[in-house]
């Protein structure tokens, strides 16, 4: 089983595909582990996109099967197996954004405030993740090109466009599995 979480920052696709993950009993991976190199502070060093898309493709095809969760819309052809799912998250703008604040704070306590470099970096952020539903962000990352991306797909797509529980989407997420016919894995 391949499966393909992808929405905006805030929209819970991490907690989401963490809790199926656990319920499948199937490896989660985030794209943001392998677009990102650690640093402190984090998500400021990219990785160079050979080594991260051959990162990935090594440990997906080694897991079998699995969950991806995070936009990889540009990341190049053949870099992933067909899925056999695709889910699609989206919150109203306010939503979403409260919810990364919050998220923040609570992730990286009040040097977001105090220290003048870490207040710039989260600023710089939040104005990237409100641009996503006015198509005034990066280009790979707004509502406009995920919509364009799941118009490409041949795999089954769950959207999730209101404000529900984990375990809501969680249930529908089931529903959808236990109806789409499973994708055979290359050889």
């Amino acid at each position: 089983m391949h499966l393909h979480i992808l929405g905006a920052a805030g929209t819970g696709v991490t907690t989401l595909g963490l809790a199926l993950a656990q319920q499948l009993n199937i490896p989660y991976f985030d794209s943001d582990d392998y677009f990102w190199i650690p640093s402190d502070p984090p998500f400021t060093i990219r990785r160079d996109p050979a080594e991260r898309n051959a990162a990935i493709r090594r440990d997906l095809d080694k897991a079998g099967n699995w969950i991806l969760g995070g936009s990889i819309i540009h990341w190049g052809e053949k870099v992933f197996p067909p899925f056999d799912l695709i889910v699609f998250c989206w919150l109203p703008p306010a939503i979403r954004m409260d919810r990364l604040k919050a998220r923040e704070h609570s992730r990286y306590g009040d040097v977001i405030f105090t220290d003048p470099d870490r207040n710039k970096q989260y600023m710089t952020f939040l104005a990237w993740a409100a641009g996503y539903d006015n198509a005034t962000g990066i280009a790979n990352r707004t509502l406009d090109a995920h919509e364009q991306w799941l118009q490409t797909q041949g795999a089954p797509i769950l959207e999730i466009r209101e404000d529900l529980t984990t375990e809501d989407r969680l249930q529908l997420i089931r529903g959808k599995i236990n109806a789409a016919p499973q994708v055979e894995p290359e050889p």
